[in-house]
């Protein structure tokens, strides 16, 4: 029996593993890489519980040779990609004025060009199937954070990105979603970098308080699957977005006294 295929970069923790776990449950094969081997494999191991085809194959998606891997892999394992979910992403948490420029660079290079490797590597695939390329962005590419420079940037990067590949591909059957979370109860804001580029190994959020990885990952899902072009999930989010458009210098104070609230906040 032959199963439709999903790839999911950044798929051993989070929204992306959340997102391998609803796909494998939905019948297909999934593949997901990123570059921690041992927790792929951990991962891996829970998803062969579906009973559908199962890859973990690590590699750095900012790397163009290691997405042009990654999807010649794919393709001989497993037959072409119908999903491909952009997914992988690093934060950073640190004033503009402070933050080394290598920081900004690492931002850039994995949330933006690791979207765009991933693409380029897969979208002959994606043509023959007329699959969806998913790209998981977030409010940040919508309205510019605080303190997280870098990371606004690349989210609105590759928004723009997916909409240009969507007026590129207009009329052959493609597809493309962005995907914007609000936050989402993960280990990325631990793992944000401050501004000597490293882990800050804290999170400034009540993690139990906000939407949790598996209901991110339905909503993606069932947007996919009806082939929507965009989702902003939460209250909170679609309030953003809507604000910054007909009201973007109220936004800049709120945004300001929002993020100068937050615990050991850089705007403080």
């Amino acid at each position: 029996m032959s199963h439709p295929v999903c790839v999911i970069t950044g798929g051993s923790s989070g929204i992306g593993l959340a997102l391998a776990h609803r796909y494998a449950n939905a019948g297909y094969a999934v593949a997901i890489t990123g570059r921690d081997a041992s927790a792929l494999e951990i991962a891996a191991t829970a998803l062969r519980a579906y009973g559908t085809p199962v890859l973990a194959l690590p590699g750095n998606v900012a790397l163009l040779a290691d997405c042009q891997a990654l999807a010649a892999t794919v393709w001989a394992q497993l037959g072409p990609a119908s999903v491909v979910v952009a997914n992988a992403g690093i934060s950073m948490r640190a004033l503009f004025r402070d933050a080394d420029m290598a920081v900004i660079e690492q931002l850039m290079q994995v949330n933006f060009l690791g979207a765009v490797y991933t693409a380029k590597a897969f979208l002959p695939q994606l043509e023959q199937t007329k699959g969806s390329l998913v790209g998981v962005s977030s409010i940040a590419g919508y309205r510019g954070l605080p303190a997280r420079t870098g990371y606004s940037a690349s989210k609105a990067a590759l928004q723009a990105f997916l909409e240009s590949l969507r007026a590129e591909y207009y009329g052959t059957g493609l597809h493309f979603l962005t995907a914007c979370p609000g936050f989402t109860a993960s280990a990325i804001r631990n793992r944000a970098l401050n501004a000597q580029g490293l882990a800050q190994g804290e999170s400034p959020l009540e993690e139990g308080k906000i939407m949790q990885p598996a209901a991110v990952a339905d909503a993606i899902y069932k947007a996919q699957q009806a082939r929507r072009r965009t989702l902003v999930l939460t209250r909170q989010g679609r309030l953003t977005v809507w604000l910054n458009k007909w009201a973007p210098g109220w936004m800049d104070k709120l945004v300001y006294q929002h993020f100068r609230k937050e615990k050991n906040s850089p705007l403080a």
